[in-house]
């Protein structure tokens, strides 16, 4: 397996299957695992965050997860979710990243969420510097959304390793995404029901996932 480096995996928009993909992801590289910002602990019964989900779906150690600068209750954007429990996002602190050979950083929701009134979230994976997987999916508007997406990407100079697809094969419009951004196919994962470490495993096999870097 070469080494990526750090790897933003960032989504079209939230519920898009980020996570998923990072799990995969994780199985593919070897890779650990960030997710600095956590919003909608409210939305699970046991109240469990993406990074222990992920942690279930690999069966990887702890020790190749970094703890949460940020968890919320409420399922909102971040500067929201700060609002309404009283407190502030640091950027500062958010600028510095855990160090690893392969380290994947799973975004909150999707490019333009702010973090605060005037910092997006776009603008924080500016400042990191690391290149961007994208998520998105195969349903319709999806062209719309991946290409504004890969747009903002562009107009701030962030580099795009291609988009990863989630859901049924709909190769016209991957195509038609990939042939007018002139970003990479990286694959496609469909829907799982269940999610299971096996499905999670199956998946990373099936891919191609040579090092894009």
């Amino acid at each position: 397996m070469t080494k990526v480096g750090s790897v933003i995996v960032a989504g079209t928009d939230t519920g898009v299957g980020k996570t998923v993909v990072s799990a995969v992801l994780m199985k593919a590289w070897g890779a650990s695992y960030y997710k600095p910002i956590q919003c909608g602990l409210e939305l699970d019964e046991f109240g469990q965050t993406d990074t222990e989900r992920v942690r279930m779906m690999t069966g990887f150690a702890p020790s190749r997860f970094f703890k949460e600068l940020y968890c919320f209750r409420a399922p909102v954007s971040p500067h929201r979710a700060c609002e309404l429990e009283g407190k502030t996002i640091d950027i500062e602190q958010l600028k510095s990243t855990p160090r690893a050979p392969t380290l994947l950083i799973e975004a909150a929701g999707g490019l333009l969420v702010p973090l605060n009134p005037r910092i997006l979230q776009i603008d924080l994976f500016r400042d990191w510097g690391f290149p961007v997987v994208l998520v998105s999916r195969t349903t319709l508007g999806t062209i719309n959304h991946t290409l504004l997406s890969i747009e903002a990407l562009k107009s701030r100079a962030i580099p795009t390793l291609g988009v990863i697809f989630v859901g049924d094969q709909n190769q016209d419009t991957e195509n038609t995404i990939c042939k007018i951004s002139g970003v990479s196919h990286l694959g496609r994962i469909p829907w799982m029901r269940p999610v299971s470490s096996l499905a999670i495993e199956e998946a990373a096999k099936q891919m191609l996932w040579e090092s894009p870097l």
